[in-house]
């Protein structure tokens, strides 16, 4: 059996057994990650979403966090300055092992949801807790201050 699943904008077909790089998800090693976006899964019968297939899932082990090569970006201005430029990128990944593919039921499997660490960040950010710090001291503009002091 196979998927088609997305993630970090890219799109990879699995099998149970596969080894994956894919942009970092937040997640150590050892952990285990379920994927949600899944466009398609196949077998004795293929199945295709409009857009994701309701259900389905991927399970992965997380082996390591890993960078990729570096990419050197150079550039050259020629004519009058004759200035270049030289920057380096690592792209910074997550190595996983795929274990199953789940055509159904991979909501009730219990295993955390695969998120990049962009969203990781954001549910950080709109916690319960920092939520209710911002509303008991609202934000007042120095002449409201100001008004409240005289009056």
């Amino acid at each position: 059996m196979f998927a088609v699943l997305k993630t970090g904008g890219k799109q990879y077909k699995v099998q149970a057994g596969d080894v994956l790089r894919v942009e970092k998800l937040a997640a150590v090693a050892g952990d285990k990650i379920l994927f949600n976006e899944i466009l398609m899964v196949g077998g004795d019968s293929v199945t295709v979403g409009a857009p994701t297939v309701a259900g389905a899932g991927v399970v992965a082990e997380v082996i390591d966090q890993i960078k990729s090569d570096k990419t050197i970006h150079y550039v050259k201005r020629r004519r009058k300055h004759s200035s270049q430029r030289t920057k380096g990128h690592r792209q910074q990944l997550t190595l996983v092992r795929v274990t199953e593919v789940l055509a159904s039921g991979a909501e009730k499997s219990g295993i955390a949801a695969a998120t990049g660490t962009a969203d990781a960040r954001r549910a950080a950010h709109e916690a319960p807790g920092t939520a209710k710090a911002a509303e008991e001291a609202p934000a007042t503009p120095k002449r409201a201050k100001k008004a409240a002091a005289e009056a």
